[in-house]
């Protein structure tokens, strides 16, 4: 079965690094369902069934996002309280949906990798700081596979070597793929 992405960018349009990632995904859409939340939900109003059984229908799951303020964005932690329900995600009466589903996350970071850590500016790894995702799928019995990140996305704009930040683009959003394959 395939790989889901739940991508969550609110202006994906100008990104960089994640409209790169979504163009590389859709290459392969025999592998990848590509599920873009602010297209499909703009005013914000979740069909939470129609999202649980998207996500049954596929065999992983990723959930692919900017970090915004040390976080997701608003509408990923909306998703998140309305599709991983009781009952469904966990607890009695069929609250299993996500047992054993292999689960990962993949993060652009606008900040430099040096910076998230705990000699560097902000003091916490983005391990750390992801760490509620990675305690939300073992809560749901999910088989969680961590993350895959970019960082220094906010001053990597490629205007000292276009070619060379071209060149670490691609050879990024290959081995993202790899990392999906290899979950």
């Amino acid at each position: 079965m395939k790989t889901l992405v739940i991508v969550t960018h609110p202006s994906i349009e100008t990104s960089v690094i994640n409209k790169r990632w979504v163009e590389e995904l859709k290459k392969y859409p025999e592998k990848y369902t590509v599920h873009e939340l602010h297209k499909v939900y703009p005013d914000g109003n979740i069909d939470a069934e129609k999202e649980q059984h998207f996500i049954e229908s596929h065999s992983n799951l990723i959930l692919q996002f900017p970090v915004y303020w040390f976080n997701s964005p608003p509408l990923l932690k909306k998703w998140l309280d309305d599709v991983f329900a009781y009952g469904w995600a966990y607890g009695s009466n069929g609250g299993d949906k996500l047992k054993n589903r292999k689960v990962a996350l993949a993060v652009s970071a606008g900040i430099k990798k040096e910076d998230y850590s705990e000699e560097g500016r902000y003091r916490y790894t983005l391990e750390h700081l992801l760490s509620p995702f990675e305690t939300t799928f073992l809560y749901c019995n999910a088989d969680y596979r961590s993350f895959f990140a970019f960082y220094g996305a906010e001053n990597e704009t490629g205007e000292n070597d276009p070619d060379a930040f071209e060149s670490e683009l691609e050879k990024n959003a290959r081995d993202y793929l790899k990392f999906i394959d290899n979950l």
